[in-house]
């Protein structure tokens, strides 16, 4: 357990979602490492860095993160939206539709769906991508 106490752990993060918000991801990553030191185990801390790395283009990071999350709870289909998304960005097509399938399926979001949209369209069309 670290030091901190419990309002300036709940400020951090506070301040991590403010500076994703504001596309400061770098920033909002350092704000959350109190958090991810004292509560790995988070599920909304662990969503949260994994939005910071996808938007500072840590793409391995943002993949175990929101990995994490899904161990936490599979049923987030949020998470599962986001690592589809960074598995895309690294070229790791059929991944990322598994990914992106079955947060469609969880919750029809239109960003899903175009999200699904566009590697599918990518494995018809591209040859020797990743299938």
């Amino acid at each position: 357990m670290t030091s901190q106490s419990a309002d300036d752990l709940f400020e951090s993060f506070r301040r991590a979602e403010m500076l994703v918000a504001r596309a400061r991801p770098l920033d909002a990553i350092q704000a959350l490492l109190p958090l991810l030191a004292d509560r790995p185990d988070d599920a909304s801390v662990q969503l949260l860095a994994g939005r910071a790395y996808l938007n500072s283009a840590q793409l391995h990071r943002a993949e175990e993160a929101f990995e994490r999350v899904l161990d936490i709870d599979p049923a987030d289909h949020y998470a599962r939206f986001a690592l589809g998304k960074a598995l895309q960005r690294q070229g790791r097509l059929a991944e990322a539709q598994t990914q992106l399938r079955m947060a469609a399926a969880m919750d029809p979001r239109p960003e899903y769906q175009e999200a699904l949209g566009e590697v599918r369209a990518r494995l018809a069309t591209e040859p020797g991508l990743d299938r």
